[in-house]
């Protein structure tokens, strides 16, 4: 396991964060698109423009000599420009990215927890996902409490009741 530690995301993390959903959205090797193809998708620049809004939260994690290595972010998206993983105007969504080199060493699941254990400090009762079921990151998701809630071609849309 790398040794990191994590802090809350601020509004100086927006590059950080749009990094990260690249890494996010390239998580298949074959899968190689550039960050100004991501930003030029409204379905997935949604999830970073503008960061950081009032209702915006996350965490970022950082290695020993304070290099950011990974990022979960929540963000509350609506019925008129729904996210992936939209449930309801009142349920945010998650949003997570590692760096590739540092993928596989507990790294996404303290994020999670992090992100996670932040909304339960806003009272936020629940949190949903979008995550393709042949990524990695959808066992970690069901092994910290999310479960699928729709279904579709090659995803699931997921939710946590994190009982805030």
């Amino acid at each position: 396991m790398v040794d990191f530690r994590t802090r809350p995301a601020s509004p100086t993390d927006a590059d950080f964060l749009v990094d990260m959903l690249v890494e996010a959205v390239n998580w298949l090797p074959e899968r190689n698109w550039p960050r100004k193809q991501i930003m030029a998708n409204p379905a997935l620049a949604h999830y970073v423009s503008g960061w950081m809004r009032p209702d915006d939260f996350g965490v970022v994690a950082l290695d020993p000599t304070d290099r950011p290595v990974g990022a979960a972010w929540l963000r509350y998206l609506t019925a008129a420009d729904p996210g992936y993983g939209y449930v309801s105007d009142d349920v945010p969504e998650l949003s997570m990215g590692v760096v590739e080199a540092c993928r596989g060493r507990g790294v996404g699941r303290v994020l999670l927890r992090a992100a996670l254990d932040a909304a339960r400090e806003r009272g936020v009762p629940a949190v949903s996902l979008s995550v393709e079921r042949a990524n990695f990151a959808a066992r970690l998701y069901l092994s910290e409490g999310f479960r699928p809630v729709e279904s579709f071609e090659d995803a699931d849309t997921m939710v946590a009741d994190i009982g805030a």
